[in-house]
């Protein structure tokens, strides 16, 4: 831990030791919990959150509503808290990391925190990394929350909008960070206000919280649409790389993954392409296509960055080692690696919306998190979330006997003193977890494991869905186990196997579906189709019976045999990553052992060791030349935990990098967002037209009528031509009004004429209808120059680092750049609202007898409904504008009164004009009935 880590946390001493004094007090408060009833314990809930109304303070409550939940977990799990578990929850309330041991029980930690944050009435998120984790921690904590009287809901990556509302309506809602993102993002882009889902962004719990706000903070997460298809550009790309050389054609940094063409690469490119000059595109494309697809052929690599899955590029998460379902590559380097591989290149994307995971946790008026492993992030977590670490002291102390490194000259030894290591310790019983980087060398040694005949399990993204049940049964005697380092976060390794997936895997072996709800029967059908039944609950009982006898004999076995060893084949850019990986073994006291092996020739000591390396390795093959021998050298020691810090720093650089800038577009999507919600939420727009339509005149009349500039000189046609693009009519003219000279006559009476248009519109169309058609057209506007805007900025920032080369700094540059371009696109928006407004032609038409099933409106896509025709982003602006005339009122607004249908002539409906209403009486030709002067077809009756 660096200095200014050490000076931070200087006082966490002081800090637990005033929590212990709140454990004596909650410790103090169990016997009088354990004397209440169910329902005595459960009205607590009620009395807590009258109290909070009242005015008292949660933190208030914190002893009693803690000393609460540890009584109903002991009812609902079996579960007691321990004291240090009891001070993981305070630490949490208090908005901070606990940093607790692997096994210490952090998934019960959070039901501390969340009840107690939860009796406000207040929402509380609790963050998983994946879908699995999120499920099986609502269901299994959810029985604490539901005994205490609250909801729990559950979020899912593909769940319909319409089964989130209630979910996150609940007290308590678990879900993954990503689909919070994504939520959030969604909820802003819709176009009625029922349509959102989340309801605020009070208190979050992070679990894995390294993971999540550091491992993953580099990509921010994106909702994107079809954009331009260039399928063929790519396919020819990927079709000239193979034969490209490295050092001749191309110069490459693997260390910080760039890569350039050399002008002999250049050359031989554009000569397989048929193209002259690359660089002379007038799309200005080719030049992004040619380095991505240089990236996709020599930098990105199959069974590594990403697997072929059903003929499917799918992205490999590089610190979990699962795939990541749903994500893509921007810039069109997924298009170029699904050329490279010879799969469907899908279209590009454009970014209809976009946050990183930094400003979206930034949201939460209180943001928490907990993991096994976080001091050594500890400066990064204050500087970006203002997130202090804690560090939790064990239930048990740690008796897990961590080996020093073991390093060899080259990979091929590394790997074979290793498999030669696991076959002694599982001749001898011991369960082995081994930890590797990637696909590609999990599968390696799996191939040197079965040629020695050890019977093993290899986890990796290719068979992720068993992840959770494989590890869980890592602990059992002579189990073997391959696994990516991160693999099986959030999942316990217990010593001799866990009881209850043990269990549930005899009932498969006996024909039941142990996750079929018993009170469901088989139906014929099913029964036919071999659907395996739901076991009784004493069939359960059994399995568990027997399954927890076999899990103790092999648990004693298992101790006898040293615990379980957790052998490394690589260290990890992050040294956080390495001590994960450690603490896998040794949990709640448990015996057990880790080792290292490593070789000179492993990614991190070649890209950065540096000369030292070199040396050693010279060293190595004098002293010793045979290469099956390992070294302990506290110098190669040295030079790993240099190349790690290295690694960390330049990491750490990319996602402030990452995050500064978007910073700057932070600023402008809060404004978008806060005025998208507005008008969710029934901002009046109509009281603003008057306001809106003056600023637009005057904006044009100052441009081309002068004050204090005799009228001569003025640009009145310029006036007159924006005046007839406004409301579409060519009948104002600034020679026809008696100004003498003084333009704000001449911007009064343009004022008056746009808003008699617009009356006219409203008078027509009714107020109701008149303000939910305003509505869905600003949101159009808005949504659509938004859109936009973030388009332009993708192109800026990936050019923006050029003007370090004149000088000048990149990110001040964006910032400036980011600034113009936002004003550029809020200045003509509600310009473009009114023109759209003022131009929009209503249509009369007749009520529709609309049938179920029947579409209302036609155009080149059909819907259902008004509804739906809102919800699509891609239906065009008459069809909203219809839309929201007839959500508003049920049925399409008629201008014109229509007689009602003769019910048994059979003939055609018929309008009938009403003789009391001049304008319905009125011809084309005749003078308006209003008095202007003009004739009919030219004024009240243009839109008859």
């Amino acid at each position: 831990m660096g200095f200014l880590s050490k000076l931070l946390t200087a006082g966490e001493g002081r800090q637990v030791k005033k929590y212990e004094a709140t454990v004596s007090r909650i410790n103090a408060l169990e016997p009088d919990m354990e004397q209440l009833s169910d329902e005595e314990l459960r009205a607590l809930t009620a009395r807590f959150r009258e109290r909070i109304a009242n005015g008292e303070e949660a933190d208030a409550l914190l002893p009693e509503a803690f000393a609460a939940v540890r009584e109903a977990s002991k009812r609902t799990l079996g579960m007691r808290h321990f004291d240090v578990q009891l001070i993981g929850g305070m630490a949490l309330d208090a908005g901070q990391i606990a940093e607790m041991k692997t096994g210490e029980g952090k998934t019960l930690v959070s039901t501390l925190a969340g009840y107690l944050n939860a009796l406000g009435g207040s929402n509380v998120h609790i963050v998983t990394v994946n879908d699995y984790l999120a499920k099986r921690d609502s269901e299994w904590m959810g029985e604490v929350y539901k005994f205490m009287g609250m909801t729990v809901g559950l979020i899912q990556n593909g769940m319909p909008p319409a089964d989130k509302i209630p979910a996150y309506q609940a007290d308590v809602t678990y879900g993954t960070n990503s689909e919070f993102g994504f939520d959030y993002l969604r909820d802003n882009m819709v176009t009625r206000a029922d349509r959102r889902v989340q309801r605020g962004h009070h208190f979050a719990i992070v679990d894995e919280v390294d993971s999540i706000l550091i491992d993953e903070a580099r990509t921010p997460l994106i909702i994107s649409g079809a954009g331009s298809q260039a399928a063929d550009t790519y396919r020819k790309f990927a079709r000239v790389m193979p034969g490209l050389v490295e050092g001749t054609d191309f110069e490459m940094d693997e260390a910080k993954r760039t890569i350039t063409a050399t002008e002999t690469g250049l050359v031989k490119i554009e000569n397989r392409l048929g193209i002259d000059d690359l660089y002379n595109d007038p799309s200005g494309q080719l030049p992004n296509h040619l380095q991505q697809a240089l990236k996709a052929q020599f930098l990105f690599h199959r069974d590594k960055d990403y697997v072929v899955v059903s003929k499917e590029v799918k992205i490999v998460d590089e610190f979990t080692g699962r795939i990541m379902e749903g994500r893509r590559w921007s810039e069109g380097l997924h298009q170029a690696i699904e050329a490279k591989e010879h799969v469907n290149v899908k279209e590009e994307n454009q970014t209809l919306a976009t946050i990183t995971l930094q400003n979206y946790f930034r949201l939460y008026d209180k943001l928490s998190g907990m993991t096994g492993t976080a001091m050594t992030e500890d400066s990064e977590f204050r500087q970006i979330y203002n997130l202090p670490v804690t560090a939790i002291p064990p239930n048990k102390p740690v008796i897990r006997k961590d080996e020093n490194d073991l390093i060899y000259r080259t990979v091929d030894a590394k790997y074979i003193a290793v498999a030669n290591d696991v076959k002694r310790r599982h001749d001898a019983g011991q369960p082995c977890l081994i930890g590797t980087v990637s696909i590609e060398n999990s599968e390696r040694l799996s191939r040197l494991l079965d040629k020695r005949g050890i019977p093993h399990e290899t986890l990796n993204a290719k068979n992720h869905e068993r992840e959770a049940g494989i590890i869980a049964q890592a602990g059992r005697v002579g189990a073997v186990t391959i696994a990516t380092n991160m693999a099986g976060r959030g999942t316990d390794i217990l010593l001799g196997g866990n009881p209850s997936i043990m269990a549930g895997d005899m009932l498969v072996q006996q024909g039941f579906d142990p996750e079929r709800d018993p009170a469901s029967p088989l139906t014929e059908e099913e029964v036919e189709a071999g659907v395996k039944p739901a076991p009784t609950a004493e069939q359960r009982a059994l399995a568990l019976k027997q399954a927890k006898a076999i899990t103790a004999r092999e648990h004693d076995k298992v101790i006898e045999a040293g615990g379980l060893c957790v052998i490394g084949t690589e260290r990890h850019e992050s040294r956080r990553i390495d001590n994960q990986l450690r603490g896998r073994s040794g949990r709640q006291g448990d015996p057990g052992s880790t080792q290292f092996y490593l070789s000179l020739e492993d990614d991190l000591m070649r890209l950065f060791g540096g000369d030292r390396m070199d040396r050693i390795a010279a060293m190595m093959a004098k002293s010793d030349p045979d290469e099956n021998m390992p070294i302990q050298a506290s110098l190669v020691s040295k030079s790993i935990e240099s190349a790690q810090r290295q690694v960390e720093t330049m990491n750490f650089a990319a996602r402030k990098n990452v995050l500064e800038y978007d910073d700057v577009m932070n600023l402008q999507r809060k404004a978008i967002y806060e005025e998208r919600n507005a008008i969710l939420d029934g901002k009046d727009m109509t009281e603003r037209i008057p306001e809106i339509a003056r600023d637009c005149v005057e904006a044009v009349v100052d441009a081309n009528c002068p004050d204090r500039t005799p009228s001569d000189d003025w640009d009145v046609k310029a006036v007159d031509r924006w005046m007839a693009e406004m409301d579409g009519r060519s009948d104002f003219h600034v020679a026809e009004i008696d100004h003498e000279d003084d333009p704000d006559a001449v911007i009064d009476a343009a004022t008056d004429a746009l808003l008699a248009v617009f009356d006219e519109k409203r008078d027509l169309l009714g107020e109701g209808a008149m303000s939910n058609l305003e509505a869905q057209v600003m949101l159009r506007i808005i949504d659509t120059r938004w859109m936009a805007h973030l388009s332009d900025m993708d192109y800026l920032k990936t050019g923006i680092g050029l003007r370090a080369f004149g000088q000048r700094d990149p990110l001040v540059e964006y910032k400036n750049e980011a600034h113009r371009a936002f004003g550029e696109m809020t200045s003509g928006m509600y310009e473009t609202f009114l023109r759209t407004l003022l131009r929009l032609q209503i249509v009369p038409q007749e009520a529709p007898q609309v049938d179920e099933g029947r579409d209302v409106l036609q155009g080149n896509v059909s819907y259902s409904s008004p509804e739906a025709v809102l919800e699509d982003s891609s239906a065009t602006t008459s069809q909203r504008v219809q839309a929201a005339a007839q959500a508003s009122q049920g049925v399409p607004q008629v201008p014109v009164a229509a007689a009602p249908r003769p019910a048994s002539t059979g003939k055609p409906a018929t309008f009938v004009k009403d003789r009391n209403d001049p304008y319905a009486m009125a011809k084309p030709n005749d003078p308006c009935p209003c008095g202007s002067g003009k004739k009919f077809k030219k004024c009240h009756g243009r839109n008859r």
